[in-house]
């Protein structure tokens, strides 16, 4: 007698319902993950009538959010709560044009519009399901508040070129927590919320493949729960919220090859792309696949941002008061990879996030600094004496940085802080993914949606899907508001 070999099943390949040996588990919505996205699409799914289960990989709820700040975009309308009672007005068209200048060339405009227009409601459905928010403003520019503040600038509002075409307004609103960290206090209050409601929720559960019905589309997910193979039907759909794919090397490689500079990235661990290659593996399309956040940390003490950069011609090449994410994209794409921090003794100091960077170069003159650097001559004393010169006058016609962040560099000490490739510790994840309408649908090569598969979160390609746009606050902003449309959707089908 002879053992049947049991199947094997992969994301990249779907299992067809005519395989399916029985029906191990049935629903209406099957989730799969359960962070940002995927704990708001069980409660919309729930609340809108579904049953739904939930499928995590990890031991535990939260996803790579839990580990994130906590702070969630939000704004428009006149402004949330908290940005009123601190005196910031907003208007929904200066949301709405920002996030169609961080959106880059292939901005949505249909999702950006039906975020700006309900960013603040969104805001207030966060909170009724449990999220606090204190309420209070914390100024200055900070990666993420380590008090329990909410209100803080968390993006390039304030900076060229955004500020000359979107009225500067601080949004990014923090979950009330102490410390770096409070995507914990945000994803516990989301997911204990969507238990709550009735979602059934298996961790340490692997999505391998998604099931096809060929007459009617997608049938549910083939499952390893507890180490044991589950076929779940999901007569509703499946929903895609498994995250990025940062961890993925062959895939970074693959899609988005500028991100392995990145040598840190921002995950849990999970961001895998397993839930890409599913949408993938029945005809979804992707966008935008090589696009990724990336930060370096030149600040905190926020005096480094009155620093400026160049590079190895001894030129500046962005205005330093941008989000730091926009930075590190343009420190990453230097010639030769090099780039480093001019700072003078008034502002010397070393960044927070990497106390141990490397100090280049010293000098009493910066023809010091920059012969120890190695550069053509003339060109660092060039830029120095020019910026100097603006900046004495508070303005920076070249790059237009804010006279707020506007200082001569003349009080000797000279330094040279190392921003090159392999000095610099750059950290990163993706903001490519499936193609999806903003209800969540996923579409396929021709543009026409998948029945019965959707996706929310970095498994998709949402708001946030230009590096050099990105503010902090967008991606949890996206999951949550997209992927509460998906739940929506999902359960209505």
């Amino acid at each position: 007698m002879t053992r049947s070999t049991p199947p094997i099943h992969s994301p990249a390949r779907p299992c067809r319902v005519e395989d399916v040996p029985r029906w191990d588990i049935e629903t209406g919505v099957a989730v799969i993950g359960f962070g940002a996205a995927g704990s708001c699409a069980a409660i919309e799914a729930r609340e809108a009538g579904a049953d739904v289960h939930v499928f995590e990989v990890a031991a535990a709820p939260g996803g790579s959010a839990s580990l994130s700040g906590g702070e969630v975009y939000v704004g428009g309308s006149g402004g949330t709560r908290v940005q009123k009672a601190n005196g910031f007005e907003d208007s929904t068209e200066d949301l709405y044009t920002y996030l169609m200048m961080a959106g880059g060339p292939g901005a949505d405009a249909a999702r950006v519009r039906l975020y700006a227009e309900n960013a603040v409601a969104h805001f207030d459905w966060l909170e009724a399901q449990g999220v606090p928010f204190k309420g209070t403003y914390l100024p200055g520019k900070w990666i993420e508040p380590t008090t329990d503040d909410t209100l803080v600038w968390s993006g390039s509002e304030a900076a060229w070129p955004f500020s000359e075409k979107a009225r500067p307004a601080p949004r990014g609103h923090t979950a009330q927590f102490k410390g770096w960290g409070g995507g914990k206090i945000l994803m516990e209050r989301l997911c204990a919320r969507a238990q709550a409601v009735g979602a059934v929720v298996h961790c340490n559960s692997r999505a391998l493949s998604l099931i096809v019905d060929e007459a009617h589309g997608i049938a549910g997910v083939v499952v390893r729960v507890e180490g044991e193979l589950k076929y779940v039907r999901a007569r509703k759909g499946v929903i895609l919220c498994a995250g990025g794919f940062i961890v993925n090397r062959a895939m970074v490689a693959r899609f988005a090859p500028a991100a392995l500079a990145c040598t840190d990235v921002v995950s849990g661990g999970n961001d895998d792309g397993s839930g890409i290659r599913m949408g993938m593996s029945v005809g979804g399309a992707t966008l935008h696949m090589d696009q990724f956040f990336a930060t370096i940390p030149f600040f905190p003490p926020a005096s480094l941002v009155k620093g400026i950069f160049v590079n190895a011609r001894g030129e500046r090449f962005i205005n330093e008061d941008a989000y730091h994410g926009r930075v590190g994209h343009y420190v990453l794409r230097q010639p030769e990879g090099k780039a480093w921090l001019l700072v003078d003794g008034g502002i010397f100091g070393r960044p927070l996030i990497q106390p141990d960077i490397e100090v280049a170069a010293v000098g009493e003159t910066w023809a010091e600094v920059e012969q120890e650097l190695g550069l053509p001559a003339g060109s660092l004393v060039h830029t120095v004496a020019q910026f100097n010169r603006n900046a004495a006058e508070g303005r920076d016609p070249l790059f237009h940085k804010a006279a707020d962040w506007l200082r001569p560099l003349a009080e000797p000490p000279f330094a040279a802080l190392s921003y090159c490739i392999g000095d610099l510790k750059a950290h990163a994840f993706t903001m490519g993914g499936l193609h999806t309408l903003p209800s969540g649908e996923v579409l396929d090569a021709d543009g026409e949606p998948i029945a019965g598969l959707y996706a929310a979160g970095r498994s998709a390609c949402g708001l946030p899907r230009w590096g050099e746009g990105y503010s902090s606050g967008m991606s949890l902003g996206d999951s949550t508001f997209f992927g509460r449309q998906a739940g929506l959707a999902a359960a209505r089908n």
